[in-house]
């Protein structure tokens, strides 16, 4: 059966209840490994990033308990001091 974007959102959850932290550059370089360059592409800047599909799965799955810190570039799960919305500075 082929990979899915739901499955690498599932694979992304387990690592983040594994690890605490996901940092946006060493998933994007497991996904590309574990589960090939069709979940994976080059953002403007020439970085690779995480598939749109991917990460709207992964928004899905994790609804409001998961955060981005933009600047750390990485997800972690929500605490008490976060400010509302996905995102934080």
């Amino acid at each position: 059966m082929a990979t899915t974007p739901d499955d690498v959102a599932e694979w992304m959850l387990n690592e983040l209840q594994r690890m605490k932290y996901l940092y946006q550059e060493t998933v994007v370089y497991d996904i590309q490994s574990k589960f090939g360059e069709d979940f994976t592409y080059y953002n403007d800047s020439g970085n690779p990033a995480i598939g749109k599909k991917v990460l709207a799965a992964f928004k899905k799955l994790t609804g409001d308990s998961v955060i981005w810190e933009r600047g750390e570039r990485m997800w972690r799960f929500r605490e008490k001091h976060d400010e509302p919305g996905r995102q934080q500075y």
